[in-house]
Order: structure tokens, then C-alpha cells, then sequence
């Protein structure tokens, strides 16, 4: 805070005139104009002897008010013996506060004066800045972490801090915060920030970012609300509240805290890739079906408090945003397109099981199976009992029994008992379908040929059966599958022919 023009006073002897002495000194201006005010920014100290100015002082005075002049400063002992009563009445008047400097004091030691009390200043500020620091790099050392740091924040600035996560939700608070507006004015930054800033599709070619720090203000409040975490979306938030507007230096110790917090995130998220990466690599241990894959699988996560689930136990097939829950519970790693084990999460992308892609497997004791499936609250594909050593059909029974979900919970002996179709691809059944039934669709009368192919391998082959189920004359169906065959280049009378093609109905049906 600059010093005040009381502090001057005293340091320089001079002696006040008119006004009070509570205004802020800024810098020293000297100016023998009758109109200075173009020339001053506001918050000087303007030193004059008077040796131009004329007799209109209520006009000069209210010239300086305007500007918002410190104070005014009257050199007497040159062209003045003394301050002109006129001047002090106009001083008093309107409330500028007037000083009367002795001609033994020179006006350049006035502004060295201002000068060195605005250094000692902004030197305290960064005295005090840097052991508000220190004292949240000490805090962000305890075992509470962030939490500490939020706390030692709220006592740095006199006021409240909140730590938030990524969606807006709180996280840790501390007495006194405004969390319902904090939680508000951030849930609208992420609404818009889904359109504005593409955050939600991950678009990062609009080049567009959350705000750096955001300033919220009321009559009896001051907020500022920063992100955590570079990018496009933020991997958190944190909000500071005071009574008063904050200082260069409280805004130095918000910056600093935010600059810890993102720390800790950032090392907290490293530290919890780096534990998935190698869940990751014990599954493809595990996968490779290695003699001693068990027994070195378990000792590589005993350092880590991990375990692998005791034999029988079941798979769980889950899609990755559902990572963090089940990790918490069980043991998970990450699957790639093919069924196995990846390290990043953003390796190669396409089908896993049907339409939907499973994304980690999830080896859990049988017996709290379907408890842990439960508690996920998304789609979960469910193998059916297996050990180590057929672990790879319990991933792939997984992974079709959550590929065949449509949400909740799915068992493979469920599906399983839903017939063929049920195991199959849909995406692949349907290409298959349709490359098949081609010459067909492309028919002109294709309904006809459809419907008739149909009956017919319904009925088994039999022309009486097929003939009545669709209405017809047994011999408009024997010119209708004639005309099949010719299409299709195939023999009605070969089993593999007659499968596959009912296949490929059943299939195009879906």
C-alpha cells in the first residue's frame, strides 16, 4: 500500500493546512501551471510556489479534486511569504488537503522521501509475499496436501477457500465460503465450456481455454476463482473469498497456492497413471498364460497393497469412465480393441465386443461379484466363473456379455442362453447380411424373394408348408426360389447354404 500523505507530513515537517491527511501518496508531481490536471494521473502530491497563478484558486482547486489529487503542497519564502487566504478557503472548502512547505525545504527531497517510502513498500510486499509462500509450501507438504494448502490460503488472506474437483463439486472447504455461488458461477463455465471451449468433445482446435482466474465482487464480498491444470478442460478448481478487495500481495499467495495446488495434482496424477500402467502390464502377464505368471503377478503388486482375487473368481467388463470406481474395489486394468492389456488409455480405438467397446476387465472373487458390478451403476458384463488358467475366455465372456448390454448388468450365461445371435457381433453379423442378401435386395420384387426364402427355410425345405405360410401356389414359390438360386449362385439343398442364409435373414432382421 503506498504511504500516506500523513506519513510525509510527519517525515518532512511540514505543516497541514486544510483538509485531512488520510490520502494515499502515489508520487510527487511539481507543476507551476494554472492547469496541471492534464498532466497528473491521480494520487499525486503536486508542489507549487503559486508564482503563476492568478486569483480564480476555487477554479484551480476544484481542477485538482477532479483529478483526484493527493494533496497540494504550497512552497512560501519565494513568491509568497505565505499561503494565500483566498487558496485555503478554497482548499477547505472543497476538501483538499493543503500543506504548507518552508522554503528551506527543497521540493526534490519530498520526492525522494515519497520515492524511498514506495520502495520500503513494495519491498515489504515481497517480504511478505514470500513468507506467505513458504508457509503454503509447508502446507502443501503435510500429509492433507491439498487440503492443507487451502486452509493455510484461507488464513493468508483473511477470508474462506474451497478446493473443488473437475466437475465443480467440493471437495474441501473451508468456514465462512460462499460455496453455492462459487459452484454456480463454475457449472455455468463448464456448461458454456462445452460449446465455447469444446471441452466435452475434446475439441482442442478452436484454441479456445477456460479463463485463467475469474473475478467474482459484491457489496460485502471479493472472489477469484482460478482453474488447475493446463489444457482445455480444467482438472480442478479453487476459489478464495475476502471481505476486502485483495492486495498485490494476497493476489501473489493466490497465484502461488494455485500454482501448488496444480503440483499436487499433476504429481498425483502421475503417480496414478503409473500404478494403472502396471495393473496394465501384470493383466497381459496374466493374459500370456506364462508359466509362473500367478505367482510373479502377485509378487510384483505386493508392494503397491494390490492383490489378484483368489480362485474361482469372475471378470467384469466396464467401459473406462467407470476406471476410478472399480480400481477403488477390485482389481482392473485397461483393455485394448482386441481384449488385452494396454498401458495409455488412448491407444488404438474400434470394436471390442458388439457396439460397445469394454474398456477395462475387472478380476473380482465370484462371491462379491455381483456386488461390485452393482455398485458401478453402468453397464457391467459378467463371465462366468473362471481361474488363471482360462482368465482369456473369462475376458472375451466379459467383454460379449457387456458388448450385448444395454445397460445395468449383464451375464454371459444369460446371453449365452439367448442363442447363437446373441454371441455374435452385431456390427459384423450385419455386414455379413448384407453382402450376402445383396443380389436379392437389388432385385426389383426383393420383398417377394425375401419373404419366400424365408418361409422356405422356415418350413425346413418343405414347398406344401412354405407355399401356405405365405399364401401362394406351391409353384409361384418354386419360380420365386428358382430365381433365388440364380441370384444367389447357390444350392438350396446344401445344409451350409441353407445356415448361413438363414443366418444372414436373421441377422438383417436386427
Amino acid at each position: 500500500m503506498a504511504p500516506s500523505l500523513r506519513a510525509v507530513v510527519r517525515r518532512m515537517g511540514l505543516r497541514p493546512v486544510a483538509g485531512g491527511l488520510d490520502t494515499v501518496v502515489r508520487w510527487v508531481a511539481v507543476s507551476e501551471l494554472e492547469d496541471p490536471a492534464p498532466f497528473l494521473e491521480g494520487d499525486e502530491l503536486l508542489l507549487t510556489t503559486g508564482i503563476r497563478l492568478g486569483d480564480d484558486f476555487s477554479g484551480y482547486v476544484a481542477r485538482l479534486v477532479a483529478r483526484g489529487v493527493a494533496g497540494l503542497g504550497f512552497g512560501v519564502g519565494l513568491s509568497h511569504e505565505e499561503i494565500p487566504a483566498a487558496l485555503v478557503a478554497a482548499a477547505e472548502q472543497a476538501g483538499l488537503p493543503l500543506l504548507e512547505v518552508p522554503r528551506e525545504t527543497p521540493f526534490i527531497a519530498i520526492g525522494k522521501l515519497v520515492s524511498e517510502l514506495l520502495a520500503a513498500e513494495q519491498y515489504d510486499e515481497i517480504t511478505r509475499a514470500f513468507a506467505a509462500q513458504g508457509r503454503l509450501t509447508r502446507a502443501a507438504l503435510r500429509p492433507e496436501g491439498t487440503h492443507a494448502v487451502i486452509d493455510r490460503l484461507a488464513k493468508e488472506t483473511g477470508g474462506w477457500a474451497i478446493l473443488l474437483d473437475e466437475s465443480g463439486q467440493v471437495r474441501h472447504t473451508t468456514p465462512g465460503a460462499d460455496a453455492d455461488a462459487v459452484t454456480a458461477e463454475i457449472t455455468r463455465l463448464l456448461t458454456t465450456g462445452r460449446t465455447a471451449w469444446g471441452a466435452a468433445s475434446g475439441n482442442r482446435g478452436s484454441g479456445r481455454r477456460f479463463p485463467a482466474s475469474l473475478a467474482l465482487a459484491g457489496p460485502d464480498e471479493h472472489v477469484v476463482v482460478q482453474p488447475l491444470g493446463g489444457g482445455s478442460r480444467p482438472r480442478g478448481f479453487f476459489a478464495v473469498g475476502a471481505a476486502r478487495p485483495f492486495s498485490p500481495v494476497a493476489h501473489t499467495v493466490v497465484n502461488a497456492a494455485g500454482s501448488l495446488l496444480t503440483l499436487a495434482l499433476e504429481q498425483g496424477g502421475a503417480h496414478l497413471e503409473a500404478e494403472r500402467r502396471l495393473r496394465d502390464a501384470v493383466l497381459r502377464l496374466l493374459l500370456s498364460g506364462a508359466p509362473g505368471a500367478v505367482e510373479e503377478a502377485r509378487a510384483v503388486l505386493g508392494p503397491l497393497g494390490a492383490r489378484l482375487p483368489e480362485e474361482p473368481f469372475v471378470v467384469l467388463a466396464v467401459g473406462e469412465e467407470a476406471l476410478e470406481q472399480v480400481e477403488a474395489v477390485a482389481f482392473a486394468a485397461r483393455l485394448d480393441p482386441a481384449g488385452e492389456a494396454v498401458p495409455p488409455a488412448d491407444g488404438p480405438s474400434g470394436p471390442l465386443a458388439g457396439e460397445r467397446q469394454a474398456g477395462v476387465a475387472v478380476l473380482v472373487a465370484e462371491g462379491v461379484g455381483m456386488e461390485v458390478a452393482e455398485t458401478v451403476g453402468v453397464a457391467v458384463g459378467v463371465s462366468s466363473p473362471c481361474d488363471y488358467r482360462t482368465l482369456r475366455g473369462g475376458v472375451e465372456q466379459a467383454c460379449r456379455a457387456y458388448g450385448g448390454s444395454r445397460g445395468g448388468v449383464v451375464f454371459f450365461g444369460a446371453l449365452a442362453g439367448q442363442g447363437l445371435m446373441a454371441l455374435l457381433e452385431p456390427a459384423a453379423a450385419r455386414a455379413f447380411s448384407a453382402a450376402l442378401l445383396a443380389p436379392l435386395v437389388a432385385y426389383g420384387t426383393r420383398a417377394d424373394l425375401m419373404a419366400s426364402l424365408r418361409a422356405y427355410l422356415d418350413s425346413n425345405g418343405h414347398w406344401d408348408a412354405a407355399a401356405q405360410r405365405l399364401g401362394v401356389h406351391r409353384h409361384t414359390l418354386r419360380y420365386r426360389m428358382k430365381r433365388v438360386t440364380e441370384l444367389l449362385g447357390c444350392d438350396l439343398d446344401d445344409p451350409g447354404v441353407r445356415a448361413e442364409l438363414w443366418f444372414a435373414l436373421e441377422a438383417a432382421r436386427r
